[in-house]
């Protein structure tokens, strides 16, 4: 549809009509649905009438192909206008084919199957009826404390940013017009919900707008320039003000600043809440605050239908405002061909076709191999060999809770466990022998003697962790990020047998591992891996293949650290400084200032050697490029992928700068005492930051460049910047 078109549609609504297209309903308040008419609880509670239903603009939660057919054709009858509904919903890492959380595909480093993984998620959504996903969610995440971590690609805004743009690209495609297999992507949440304090979900957020613009808020830009057409609201404050009803955010940053002409949408009931937060005394201020501020769409929440009209028809809102925000909504609709063809992309014969199938299947399992992170590896106790036989325990040995909290349409039962995932593997039955041990939360002493019991005859252990998936996720925020104390209890019992033990964990989070490093020989973090996990992991148990991930967020020592991560300030009396007293130094006197493991950390079965850095100038100039060099080699006895990272560091800045900076990354693969060059290239562009005036900028003077296999064992070089 031309946009003269659209104009003219929108010249033939209704004040009701365009309020309705900026309302969006659960799918059970819609005819011709599986669930219409059960509406109990607190979607009965919302008091929805059948005028604005038949005048909404868009569903949430609908799918499958022949359900949302049903509820477009009803609807279309239903509608003066005919105008078409959009299907939004939940499409974070998969759809049935679930791939690892995405905290596990920002420890492959692999952006490239990231954009396959969504991709495919976009495919088989497409295929049943599905039009936008609220995905990619790129909060930078800094305490495992909150349950969200699991949704996020880590603590670093360089690698989020890249995430970001490789997960839009996969959502949507080049053209959404053209490719009815693509999904609009809705980048969330809008901003800085990741730094909730105590990591308590929904809690308060507050920082700098320094701090907020060069730590939080490109990974967001970084999606918004690959295209994203939706921008989704946060639940938190930011700078005193829910992000829902936040001007300077919405309106002056987002709009006018960044240039954004898309979608914008509110998180659940995040409109209603502003009263709560004690912003709004009411709804009518709630839906005044929101409209000014720039949302366009309610989700689950009646501010905007029961308030808008008279707002404006007391003119405390211009009608323009309303139309304004109609023309982005009907202007997505026109992109997604919706008035053409509303039933995009649908086509019951072909989910049975694309769904879960062979090729689709294939990626999850590359993708969770490579989110696989091996964090401790004593003595090669990994890879087993065939010959060794195998004691599994413990509450993941056969538990199927391994796709996540957010696997919306995944189903458990064809997820791949680990039992299933050893067994495929083994010809051998007599090989492997499996005991629970204990439940996640809880232990009995038959369940120990069992287990006990499975350990002995074996001649090495395999423990099977984690978390049950509704210990992270949404309003997943918990205290106390060790492993629950029947675990530990199971880990120590089995300790006690002077075995070989490799530890395989299933969690959303990083964790506090104290009790189990430290009482197993080798450790490997395989998140929650997705429907082919079992598979995935029984490959790399047995050697078929090497581990490469590296994580994307730092595994704290202990929670009293948290927050703990990589690019952190330093201070006036920082920890090993020779001027200062020992004790009077910025330091813990219990617990070590550094991370358990640090970002960027992971282990192979094979070893690298870095050797040789060198830097292609002493310094650089605005106009110039500085090439960075290192020789990496595999000194091992197997081929093996390597991600080679590159940090910089501002020695003297107009504001204190962090200690390390991730500025690139290098994926290579080496086989058997094989070495390479590896390149970068470091521009004055990359060294700018926001200054206190928030002027964007680089300094003159000394930077320090690091190189090397994670942020902590670097090698370093230095280099000036002159102006």
């Amino acid at each position: 549809m031309k946009k003269q078109h659209l104009e003219d549609l929108l010249k033939q609504m209704t004040i009701d009509e365009k309020i309705g297209q900026l309302s969006q309903l659960a799918t059970p308040f819609f005819k011709g649905s599986t669930e219409s008419g059960k509406i109990t609880g607190p979607l009965e509670q919302l008091n929805i009438s059948d005028d604005l239903v038949k005048n909404t603009g868009s569903v949430l939660g609908a799918s499958g192909a022949k359900e949302i057919r049903n509820i477009q054709e009803q609807h279309l009858k239903d509608h003066r206008l005919s105008i078409p509904l959009l299907f939004m919903s939940d499409i974070i890492h998969g759809y049935e084919t679930i791939f690892p959380v995405p905290l596990g595909i920002g420890s492959s480093w692999d952006i490239e199957l990231a954009e396959k993984s969504a991709e495919i998620a976009a495919k088989e959504s497409a295929v049943s009826g599905i039009h936008v996903t609220f995905a990619p969610m790129v909060d930078l995440v800094r305490d495992p404390r909150w349950g969200r971590v699991m949704e996020s690609t880590g603590e670093d805004s360089y690698l989020n940013s890249e995430f970001a743009k490789a997960q839009v690209r996969g959502f949507q495609g080049e053209d959404l017009t053209k490719d009815l297999h693509r999904l609009a992507a809705c980048v969330k949440h809008f901003a800085a919900y990741g730094a909730a304090e105590a990591g308590r979900d929904y809690n308060t957020v507050n920082m700098s707008e320094r701090q907020l613009r060069e730590i939080y808020l490109p990974a967001f830009q970084a999606a918004l320039d690959a295209g994203s057409k939706l921008v989704m609201t946060s639940f938190n404050t930011v700078d005193g003000i829910p992000a829902t009803g936040n001007k300077k955010l919405m309106r002056d940053i987002l709009r006018d600043e960044w240039g954004f002409d898309g979608v914008t949408i509110t998180d659940w009931g995040a409109l209603k809440e502003l009263i709560p937060h004690g912003v709004a005394e009411d709804e009518s201020e709630a839906a005044y605050k929101a409209i000014q501020a720039g949302v366009d769409i309610e989700m689950m929440t009646t501010c905007y239908p029961d308030h808008l009209k008279n707002l404006i028809e007391n003119k405390e809102v211009e009608e323009e405002l309303l139309n304004d925000a109609v023309r982005r909504i009907l202007q997505l609709k026109n992109e997604l061909g919706l008035f053409e063809n509303p039933y995009r992309g649908l086509s019951e014969e072909n989910e049975e076709k694309v769904i879960l199938n062979e090729e689709h299947r294939k990626v999850a399992k590359e993708l969770a191999a490579k989110s696989c992170v091996l964090l401790q590896n004593n003595n090669n106790t990994l890879p087993i060999n065939t010959s060794q036989k195998v004691a599994l325990i413990g509450p993941f040995a056969e538990n199927n809770d391994i796709l996540g909290p957010w696997s919306w349409k995944g189903n458990k039962d064809i997820a791949v466990t680990l039992t299933k995932g050893i067994e495929k593997r083994l010809n051998n039955k007599n090989q492997f022998i499996v005991a629970k041990g204990s439940e996640i939360e809880s232990i009995t002493k038959e369940q120990l003697q069992n287990a006990i019991s499975a350990a002995e005859q074996s001649d090495i252990i395999v423990l099977a962790l984690g978390e049950h998936s509704d210990m992270s996720g949404e309003a997943g925020s918990r205290s106390n990020i060790k492993l629950p104390d029947a675990q530990l209890q199971l880990v120590d019992e089995i300790y006690q047998l002077g075995k070989p033990t490799v530890a395989v964990l299933f969690n959303g989070r990083p964790l506090d591992l104290h009790g189990v490093f430290d009482k197993t020989d080798a450790v490997l973090e395989a998140w929650f891996p997705g429907t082919e996990g079992g598979t995935a992991i029984t490959e790399i148990l047995y050697g078929d293949v090497n581990p490469s991930g590296k994580l994307s967020m730092s595994f704290p020592y202990s929670v009293g650290q948290v927050p703990v991560y990589y690019n952190h300030y330093n201070t006036g009396r920082p920890q090993g400084a020779s001027d200062a007293q020992v004790r009077y130094v910025s330091q813990f006197l219990d617990i070590p200032n550094e991370p358990l493991f640090p970002f960027g950390y992971g282990l192979s079965y094979t070893t690298f050697s870095y050797q040789n850095m060198r830097l292609s100038a002493p310094g650089i100039t605005p106009d110039d490029t500085l090439q960075v060099k290192i020789t990496v080699k595999n000194t091992g006895k197997i081929a093996g992928d390597e991600t080679v990272q590159l940090y910089v560091r501002d020695m003297v800045g107009e504001v204190v700068r962090p200690l390390k900076e991730l500025k690139g990354f290098k994926k290579i693969h080496l086989k058997p005492q094989e070495e390479m060059d590896v390149t970068f290239e470091l521009t004055e562009k990359q060294l700018r930051y926001y200054h206190s005036d928030l002027n964007y900028d680089s300094d003159n003077g000394k930077f320090e460049v690091y190189v090397g296999p994670n942020s902590k064992e670097v090698h370093t070089l230095s280099f000036t910047l002159t102006k």
